[in-house]
């Protein structure tokens, strides 16, 4: 069973680069207190069919996009993206065989942090080793990415929540 941490309090009036990352880290905690305190079947319940998300499949989706906006674009890191297979483009939403949720969860953690930590040194104008032809972002483009893309996974957590087990406003 996954155990969400204490929840990040929503941004208040702040600098620019507090704002974006008190935003992100809100986000990610927001995702995994929508996860803690299901288990496994419940985690990986379809629960609005035709669709194929799971709260765990979330979880797993973020834990590799931590690593593919701050690692692999940011830092252009060679390192292995978890969660992924060659034959399935999609493998995070649809496997959940390849860790526990709770070993899911630490994964997500620990590539949140690691986030933060190649982050920290950079400036919010600082482009991105590796990008494709013709994009022009950097740091702060990462940032709103990230936030906009967890702004709208947790609300695709919300719907699966509340179908699960009625839990609302997590």
């Amino acid at each position: 069973m996954i155990v969400a941490l204490e929840r990040f309090p929503e941004p208040q009036r702040s600098p620019e680069r507090p704002a974006l990352e008190g935003w992100l880290d809100f986000h990610r905690s927001a995702l995994l207190a929508k996860c803690s305190g299901l288990d496994a079947e419940q985690l990986t319940r379809h629960a609005v069919p035709p669709s194929n998300l799971t709260l765990l499949g979330l979880l797993q989706h973020m834990a590799l996009v931590e690593l593919w906006w701050f690692d692999a674009i940011l830092l252009d890191s060679p390192g292995p993206l978890p969660f992924t297979s060659d034959d399935d483009r999609d493998a995070e939403f649809n496997r959940f065989d390849w860790a526990t949720p709770e070993e899911v969860a630490e994964t997500f953690l620990a590539n949140c942090q690691r986030a933060r930590d190649n982050a920290a040194p950079l400036a919010l104008e600082t482009r991105p080793a590796r990008v494709r032809p013709g994009e022009d972002v950097d740091l702060r483009w990462i940032y709103l990415h990230m936030i906009e893309e967890y702004a709208r996974h947790n609300g695709h957590a919300d719907l699966l929540r509340e179908v699960i087990d009625g839990s609302t406003g997590l």
